[in-house]
């Protein structure tokens, strides 16, 4: 009888190419992925890797005995959910990728109150840094922003719409904007894939401005840097209002939010998930992340064909030539009076 371990073992070396990078998908040091490797030859009488520079190529016999590998894998795969079905207790292993920007400010914080509900279930999570590109039948996927098809049933959860922000120590130095088109004489903070291509702007009387940011002197990768680099007075950058909100509640004064008027894309939060029926253990946690949107999410999801704004709490908007205080949510209701078509 096949050991799993060693299936599985090969199965990830076919997908992956080598060693390392499939230790590192399954979570086990290297050697005792050669070992499983080698186990599993010397049990069938046969190589089915060999080396070629940096990567183990399957033999004849590795490319016959990897379709049945996968048959014998899904069918375990199979067996087990129908076992977990049949079970009251939700419990076993669950894996939730998460986009970083989500990851503290919002999931890690409800994940205690899932476990204690759920004392049988063991959490894996991640924040990789793109979104699922295909078919991952072990994940639950919560992301931020666009999604391109992947073969996963994807819903909105909600959508965070964005703004413009900086320290007011900047701008009392650099000046406060009062049009798009001066923003290219600002500093900006770029955050990786976000704005590279261009940022629209949509104002409710004005129509729609279409702006490049100057070349960044500081790009980062990760949501937080970005907004601390921002809260540093690094220069202007494009934050969610939620994230911002969340920001000033425990650093009150960091940030202020410039050209209220002017609306950058939202951001729609989505949840992926396998298509099919799903084990117990799945469609609890499903449910649970479903129950813990934020109110602010729901909000800003498109109504009649546009998109409604967030009720985010008051915060300091910088307009004309100095700061002046002023509610986000004043002037997001203001804009509810004329239509609004986002790209």
């Amino acid at each position: 009888m096949h050991d799993l371990q060693e299936l599985h073992a090969f199965a990830i070396v076919m997908e992956y190419g080598n060693l390392a990078t499939g230790a590192q998908q399954l979570g086990v040091a290297k050697s005792t992925l050669s070992r499983r490797i080698s186990q599993l030859e010397a049990r069938l009488g046969q190589p089915l890797l060999r080396r070629q520079a940096n990567r183990l190529i399957p033999t004849e016999a590795g490319l016959l005995f990897h379709d049945y590998c996968r048959q014998i894998l899904d069918l375990a795969e199979q067996g087990q959910r129908r076992l977990d079905e049949l079970r009251e207790e939700v419990s076993g292993r669950v894996t939730v990728k998460v986009h970083q920007a989500l990851a503290r400010a919002w999931l890690a914080r409800h994940m205690d109150a899932f476990l204690a509900r759920h004392p049988g279930i063991r959490l894996t999570l991640g924040h990789p840094a793109a979104p699922p590109s295909g078919p991952d039948e072990d994940a639950i996927w919560v992301w931020l922003g666009p999604l391109d098809e992947c073969g996963l049933r994807q819903e909105t959860l909600g959508r965070l719409t964005q703004g413009l922000y900086a320290h007011p120590d900047y701008l009392r130095r650099h000046g406060t904007p009062r049009h798009p088109r001066e923003l290219a004489g600002h500093a900006w903070v770029d955050l990786l894939g976000t704005t590279q291509a261009g940022l629209l702007l949509q104002h409710p009387h004005q129509g729609e401005y279409r702006f490049t940011p100057p070349h960044s002197r500081l790009r980062v990768d990760q949501s937080t840097l970005h907004i601390d680099a921002i809260a540093r007075g690094q220069g202007l950058g494009v934050i969610p209002n939620w994230l911002a909100a969340g920001r000033e509640a425990h650093h009150p004064g960091e940030l202020s939010l410039c050209l209220p008027e002017w609306q950058p894309p939202s951001l729609a939060v989505s949840l992926l998930y396998p298509y099919g029926r799903q084990p117990r253990k799945v469609t609890a946690l499903l449910d649970f992340l479903r129950q813990q949107v934020p109110a602010a999410w729901r909000d800003e999801a498109p109504h009649d064909g546009g998109a409604a704004l967030t009720e985010v709490p008051p915060a300091r908007a910088c307009t004309g030539s100095a700061l002046e205080t002023k509610s986000a949510l004043e002037t997001q209701r203001a804009q509810r009076k004329a239509p609004k078509t986002w790209p």
